[in-house]
């Protein structure tokens, strides 16, 4: 799996899902060390957590609310629940996700 992440990292689970990454399980989150070739598109989609991100290497083109925005390396993104977002990886790119479970 691609990725310029350290050995430690690259020893977590893989994720199971449209992206290639590593998951890193913490008490009501989860945490990918994601990896998305250039050209990847993600279409509109929603999901049940609150999602934060940093990008480490390239770059994120994130449609969210009718506005696109491009997220660059040491940029941060939050995408709340339930949220319609789509995303681009026009570039070979590299983040670190945390995803939120809602609060109770």
């Amino acid at each position: 799996m691609p990725g310029n992440y350290p050995d430690r990292i690259k020893a977590l689970p893989v994720y199971d899902g449209r992206f290639d990454a590593y998951k890193l399980e913490a008490k009501e989150s989860d945490v990918l060390f994601a990896s998305y070739p250039a050209g990847t598109e993600i279409p509109s989609h929603t999901h049940e957590t609150d999602n934060y991100g940093v990008i480490t290497k390239g770059e994120l083109i994130l449609t969210m609310d009718g506005a696109t925005q491009k997220i660059t390396v040491g940029q941060w993104y939050y995408v709340p629940a339930n949220v319609p977002h789509s995303a681009r990886f026009d570039v070979e790119t590299d983040e670190i996700e945390f995803w939120f479970e809602k609060a109770k």
